[in-house]
């Protein structure tokens, strides 16, 4: 069985990482709200800066907001963005003097205040749209091979506190001789390795997932010294301190602990490891609550607490579970105390879960509409769902913990696996990972016996029949009986070694198998422990997705920014056909300017801002981003220079190219467009 345990978990573990990798690169959880000017805005005047406001606090270099001009030069003066106030959400860069009209793009890369990176691209133009040929690199920070390393890294940490953590609460609260048991020994200090490690590779991948998203970037010195000086690198340098001192809980959890016998001084030595167990593992626990979604938003001071508490709950159930099938598979024979002690941490534990984890989706959703609509909303709820199968498949195994009877042993004294280890059975080869003292002296007396009796005639032994083959002699059968040394053969000595622990372990095995109750238990388990990875990769999934309530919030911002723009559009348009009275200046109302009905007013000027009669204008409207269009307008003339129409269908919001055809003479026409937020 334990040889098809590795297979299941190894699957369950990918499917986790599969969802993890479905995610894809982290959602903004600062979002842009407005700008000036506005996306997709002409304006008449180059602006002398550009402001962008996002939805929460961010974090800026020199190259957080860069503008570039049509043929993809920068022409902002290049300086770290100035805070406009507003709590930080809101910053600008100045522009350089004389820039040409055409069409500019402004691309910004920011950190959002729990530690998110955040990333995208608008344009605006000046004077008339324009081709531009500004490139948006491609690589959008927190995406790509860095991205996907850095949420691997980021799950293995959540795994590994979790693990660490619940590894080691179960063995001191739930399973006293669990700190003997080599597996479980295994268990939680791989957990702190691995936890280590994960901590350290998003120490070094932190710079170029904030920034470049180059590989390149891990090991350079300057960037990971910026990555310190921010508050996601001192949490992380937080972690990796806090980690030195659970290596030495660790260390005398299993070393002095493990040894002890006086159940005074083991008391004593509970007291001492519970307390400081807790305080590290708070400590781990709060480099999280300190640096992310809890530390930023509605109720910071509330939620990083709050959150402290979720992780530690999350790290006794899960952690805990795991540690169990561990010892259900790996270990001696559990006790059914041991379990059941277990099972009321676990029972606390969703408790704490539901309360935390209640209050932490009304922080982060704050709606139905959010928890249906958005993303991290339905990832919420996926997880809801998984957390209920869990508790389902708990109860399941808090059913088979009641029909639990007494493992072999439960009450024996103290054995060489720890504090009340399973004595063996009297028919059961001993064995041990390493031999005690005195298997030297048993493998002789069994070698011996061995050479003995496979010479043996008649019940004689070989040795004796040798002597009275030399001698012609019969021996006394007193002597013969007597012990005759023999010399140990290593290689022998290893072979009957291994037959013994080979029996032992096929003797383990079908009294287990044997035991219908544990065998129904460590199925349950095992089904828990699996559902427990696919939650753990929707947690850490939702803790790279925008919040359900910053979405909608950004939302209603860009609305209201919309809504201010609403109203009628009026647009100047210069034209000139290169015929005589060739030039002149197209001005175009569209009333009320939003989707439905419009009226458009369509009013031609000569350079002298008369009106210019011509024979003919034409006006037609294209939604690029929705392939709609041209939609045409049937113009009517109403007095000199002056066109009209009303009932103009505005289907979509969006941003429209507004097409005008003037034609001055038989011969001489020119179509001339610009783009217009409309709606």
């Amino acid at each position: 069985m334990a040889a098809r345990l590795l297979p299941v978990l190894l699957a369950v573990l990918l499917a986790g990482l599969a969802v993890l990798a479905g995610a894809g690169s982290a959602g903004a959880h600062a979002a842009l709200t407005g700008s000036d000017p506005q996306q997709d805005s002409v304006v008449e005047q180059a602006p002398k800066e550009v402001s962008l406001t996002f939805s929460e606090q961010i974090a800026v270099d020199e190259d957080a907001i860069r503008v570039l001009d049509p043929a993809g030069n920068r022409v902002d003066t290049e300086e770290t963005p100035r805070s406009l106030g507003s709590g930080g959400a809101q910053y600008a860069v100045k522009l350089r003097a004389g820039l040409p009209d055409g069409t500019f793009t402004v691309a910004y890369q920011v950190v959002s205040a729990d530690s998110h990176p955040v990333a995208g691209a608008f344009t605006f133009s000046i004077g008339a749209p324009s081709e531009t040929s500004a490139a948006v690199p491609d690589q959008a920070s927190g995406g790509g091979a860095v991205g996907a390393l850095y949420g691997i890294a980021r799950y293995l940490s959540y795994a590994g506190f979790t693990l660490l953590v619940g590894g080691a609460a179960f063995v001191l609260a739930c399973w006293p001789r669990g700190p003997a048991v080599r597996p479980m020994q295994r268990l939680v200090a791989f957990s702190w390795v691995g936890l280590t490690a994960a901590t350290l590779a998003m120490l070094l991948l932190r710079g170029p997932y904030a920034g470049s998203g180059k590989l390149g970037d891990v090991f350079d010195l300057e960037v990971l010294g910026g990555v310190l000086e921010t508050k996601t690198g001192a949490a992380l340098v937080s972690r990796l301190l806090l980690l030195a001192a659970a290596a030495l809980f660790v260390a005398v959890l299993f070393g002095a602990y493990a040894r002890r016998e006086d159940p005074k001084e083991r008391r004593d030595l509970t007291f001492g490891l519970a307390i400081g167990g807790t305080v590290v593992a708070a400590g781990l626990a709060a480099t999280w609550a300190l640096s992310e979604h809890a530390s930023t938003g509605l109720q910071a001071g509330v939620a990083m607490p709050v959150d402290v508490l979720h992780l530690l709950a999350v790290a006794a159930w899960l952690g805990g579970l795991t540690a169990l099938l561990v010892a259900l598979y790996r270990g001696p024979a559990v006790e059914r105390a041991a379990v059941q002690r277990f099972s009321r941490v676990a029972f606390g534990s969703v408790v704490v879960l539901a309360l935390t984890g209640l209050y932490q989706s009304w922080r982060q959703v704050g709606s139905w509409s959010a928890l249906t609509g958005t993303s991290y909303g339905q990832l919420l709820l996926v997880k809801i769902g998984l957390v209920a199968l869990l508790v389902a498949v708990a109860g399941l195994s808090r059913r088979w913990t009641g029909r639990l009877g007494e493992a072999p042993g439960d009450a024996g004294s103290p054995g060489p696996e720890g504090e009340g280890a399973s004595a063996p059975d009297s028919a059961e080869p001993v064995t041990d990972s390493a031999p005690d003292a005195g298997d030297g002296e048993r493998t002789e007396a069994v070698v011996a016996a061995a050479e003995t009796s496979e010479g043996a005639e008649g019940g004689r032994p070989a040795a004796v029949q040798g002597a009275e083959a030399e001698t012609g002699t019969p021996v006394a059968e007193s002597a013969a009986t007597a012990r005759v040394p023999v010399q140990a053969d290593p290689a022998r000595e290893a072979q009957l070694r291994r037959q013994r622990e080979a029996a032992s372990a096929a003797t383990r095995k079908k009294r287990r198998d044997g035991d219908s109750e544990r065998s129904g238990l460590r199925r349950s388990v095992l089904l828990e422990a699996g559902i427990a990875v696919v939650v753990l990769a929707v947690t850490t999934v939702l803790t790279t997705t925008e919040p359900g309530r910053t979405e909608e919030e950004a939302a209603a911002g860009a609305s209201a920014s919309a809504a201010q723009q609403q109203g009628p559009v009026s647009l100047t348009v210069p034209f000139d056909t290169g015929g005589k009275d060739g030039k002149g200046t197209v001005l175009l109302d569209v009333d009320p300017g939003r989707s439905g009905d419009n009226a458009l007013h369509v009013y031609v000027q000569d350079p002298a801002k008369e009106p210019l009669d011509v024979p003919e204008v034409k006006v037609a409207l294209t939604l690029k981003a929705q392939e709609l269009g041209p939609l045409t307008a049937p113009l009517e003339r109403i007095s000199e220079g002056h066109w009209s129409t009303t009932g103009v269908q505005i289907p979509l919001a969006g941003s429209w190219t507004v097409a005008v055809t003037v034609r001055t003479s038989d011969i001489d026409q020119v179509t001339v467009s610009k783009n217009a937020r409309i709606g």
